[in-house]
């Protein structure tokens, strides 16, 4: 279990925080309301955001990669002694088909104290790879959440401030055609990465 590939496992982490600004659910009507005739069509303004965009290391929100640098930098030392491990596998797998190829005689017991090291260093290697992605899914969670809750913010202030009614992530709901006009996306990361630069600071509890 290589850290990156845990590193690389959270790419929709900020789709959850879009969710409950972009869709916020109604009420359903009484009913024992009475029906209403005539009542106005109120004018609805869609727009269409696509928060796959939001990761983009070059033209994303900037915030987010400054932070996903420092979340990798917190588990260099946890990546490095994962691949140590790695690397004792491999080696004392070799030592023990070695011993058992027959090419010299060994000792029963030098041979089974070989694979009791290398069942070991699996098991060590096993239970750290886990140790380690629990801590990074909940170091993760504790760097992003301030992140998250801004571009919500941000999200409806946006919405409010261009007179939106309804924003449709399109990297959650599938968009059969969308003119091109209704894609708010770029327009609002520049927007979002002019007020909150990447060097701003961000609290990241621990």
């Amino acid at each position: 279990m290589k850290l990156n590939r845990l590193i690389t496992a959270f790419v929709f982490v900020m789709a959850v925080t879009i969710s409950p600004v972009l869709a916020q659910t109604k009420p359903a009507p009484s009913q024992t309301a009475p029906a209403q005739t005539g009542a106005a069509v109120p004018d609805s303004k869609i727009a269409l955001i696509y928060s796959e965009a939001f990761l983009d290391p070059k033209a994303g929100i900037a915030r987010f990669n400054t932070l996903l640098t420092g979340l990798n930098k917190e588990f260099e030392k946890t990546q490095a002694e994962i691949k140590q491990l790695e690397q004792k596998i491999a080696q004392l797998t070799d030592e023990v088909a070695k011993l058992k190829s027959g090419a010299s005689v060994v000792p029963p017991q030098q041979i089974q104290a070989k694979s009791d090291q290398l069942d070991q260093a699996k098991k060590d290697y096993q239970r750290k790879g886990e140790d380690a992605q629990a801590l990074y899914n909940k170091r993760r969670g504790e760097v992003f959440q301030p992140l998250q809750e801004d571009i919500g913010k941000a999200l409806e202030a946006y919405a409010k401030a261009h007179n939106i009614n309804v924003i449709i992530d399109g990297s959650q709901v599938p968009v059969v055609y969308a003119a091109d006009a209704l894609d708010i996306t770029r327009a609002f990361i520049s927007e979002f990465n002019s007020k909150n630069p990447a060097t701003a600071s961000v609290a990241t509890p621990k």
